[in-house]
């Protein structure tokens, strides 16, 4: 269950967001670094987000944002011929930050430190995986129960859903339990890729 498998359907409805950013001269880094800046934006709302629900709202808005950029910055490179290993690097470096800057403000602005720290590394060792697979003579993974599109489209709705339904369930809002979503599927996701990939590798 993963949504990057829907990849080849985005990259074209991403078309004529292609064709604007090239027309107004961005460059795929360029796009990275906003998406980051979104990403950061949501952790910030996602902190203020206990305090006034409207917060949750703009934490949602940034997300889809950032996840929708994720996507332009590969396409507009195929685009214009720029992809780099260089760029690839950058791409996921700041993904990896943007993933960690919004976990923090999701569990720092609800007090949950110890369960932000699980959610924090199931995410990163997902994504370790799937590009130490990569390193070690592999094709790239994206599979298992959670990839980043599936993260990011899960923060986006459970803001939303958080701004109208601030209810907690068994001491937790729908925010700290999607972070226990994160926590254990992330490092489950995880194995599974190390599984695959150690695998293919015997």
């Amino acid at each position: 269950m993963t949504l990057d498998r829907f990849r080849p359907l985005a990259d074209r409805l991403l078309n004529p967001f292609v064709n604007a950013s090239a027309r107004l001269g961005l460059t795929p880094d360029a796009v990275s670094v906003l998406a980051f800046g979104l990403a950061a934006g949501a952790g910030g709302a996602f902190y203020l987000g206990p305090t006034d629900r409207m917060w949750y709202l703009a934490a949602a808005l940034l997300v889809f944002l950032n996840g929708w950029l994720d996507l332009l910055d590969g396409a507009l490179a195929r685009r214009l011929g720029t992809d780099s290993k260089a760029g690839d690097l950058l791409d996921h470096v700041l993904d990896r930050y943007a993933d960690i800057v919004m976990l923090v403000g999701m569990a720092a602005g609800l007090g949950r430190y110890p369960l932000g720290l699980a959610a924090v590394t199931g995410v990163l060792m997902t994504s370790y995986l799937g590009t130490q697979s990569q390193a070690v003579g592999l094709d790239r993974v994206y599979g298992g129960l959670l990839g980043r599109a599936d993260r990011l489209a899960l923060m986006g709705f459970v803001g939303l859903a958080a701004a109208v339904y601030p209810a907690s369930l068994s001491g937790l809002t729908l925010v700290g339990w999607l972070l226990v979503l994160f926590a254990v599927v992330g490092h489950f996701t995880a194995l599974q890729r190390f599984v695959g990939a150690f695998r293919a590798l015997s």
